[in-house]
C-alpha cells in the first residue's frame, strides 16, 4: 500500500507540474520564434532539438535552486542584470534575422554553411531561453514554489516534477514544429523571408520591452 501511495503521489506531482509548465509554453516568447524559424528550414525534428537545449538549461536551474540559489535570484538587482544581458541577446538575434532575411531560402536548409551561420537548433534553444528574463522569472516564482512542495518527497518528487515539466514543453513545441514542417511546402520564398522577417521584428520589440523592465529594476536600487 506504501508503493502504490507513493506512485500516485509522483504521478499526481509530474501531471500538475505538465499543468503549470503549459502556462509558460503556451505563451509567445523567443523560444516560441526560435522553433518556427528552424523547424521552416530544417522540418519536425527542430522542434525535439530546439527544447533539448531548453531542458538542458532548465535541469542545470532546478541543480542551482536545489543547492540554494533561489532566494538569491529574487533580488531586484539580479533580475535587473538578467534582463538586461536577456534583452541585449534579443536584440542582436532580431536584427541579425531581419538583415539575413532577404537572402534566405527555404532550398537552403540543407546547405552546411547557412546551418552553421544560424547554430544548431540545441543550442538555439539554449540561448534563446536564456534570453528571456521572464523565464528565470516564472521559474523563481511558480517553478520554485512547487519545487519546495516536490522536494519533500526527496529526489523522486524533484525527478517527477521536472519530468512533468519538460514532458509539457516537448509536447507543445513538437506539434508546433510538426504544424509548420507540413505546412512548409505552401509556403512561398517571399512569405518564407516575410515570416523570418517578422520572427526577427518580435524578437527586437521583446528585447526593447526586457530593456525597459532592466532599467527599472535597476533603477528601483539607486532611488
Amino acid at each position: 500500500m506504501q508503493t502504490m501511495s507513493s506512485i500516485f503521489v509522483l504521478a499526481g506531482i509530474a501531471a500538475t507540474s505538465f499543468t503549470l509548465a503549459l502556462s509558460g509554453a503556451l505563451m509567445p516568447g523567443p523560444l516560441l520564434t526560435v522553433t518556427v524559424a528552424e523547424a521552416a528550414r530544417r522540418g519536425a525534428r527542430a522542434g525535439p532539438l530546439v527544447i533539448t537545449g531548453h531542458a538542458i538549461l532548465e535541469l542545470l536551474l532546478v541543480v542551482a535552486v536545489i543547492k540554494g540559489l533561489g532566494p538569491s535570484l529574487q533580488a531586484p538587482p539580479v533580475i535587473g542584470t538578467i534582463s538586461l544581458l536577456g534583452g541585449m541577446i534579443l536584440l542582436v538575434m532580431g536584427v541579425d534575422m531581419v538583415r539575413k532575411a532577404s537572402t534566405l531560402s527555404l532550398r537552403q536548409e540543407t546547405d552546411p554553411d547557412c546551418q552553421k551561420r544560424l547554430g544548431h537548433p540545441v543550442i538555439l534553444g539554449f540561448v534563446g531561453s536564456l534570453a528571456n528574463p521572464y523565464w528565470t522569472i516564472w521559474w523563481v516564482t511558480i517553478g520554485l514554489g512547487y519545487m519546495t512542495t516536490a522536494k519533500q518527497f526527496g529526489v523522486p518528487g524533484l525527478a517527477a516534477f521536472f519530468f512533468g515539466h519538460i514532458a509539457a514543453d516537448y509536447g507543445w513545441y513538437i506539434l508546433v514544429a510538426l504544424g509548420i514542417a507540413r505546412g512548409k511546402t505552401v509556403v512561398s520564398e517571399k512569405g518564407y523571408r516575410i515570416m523570418i522577417r517578422g520572427c526577427g521584428i518580435f524578437l527586437v520589440c521583446f528585447g526593447v520591452w526586457f530593456l525597459v523592465a532592466a532599467f527599472q529594476h535597476l533603477g528601483s536600487e539607486t532611488v
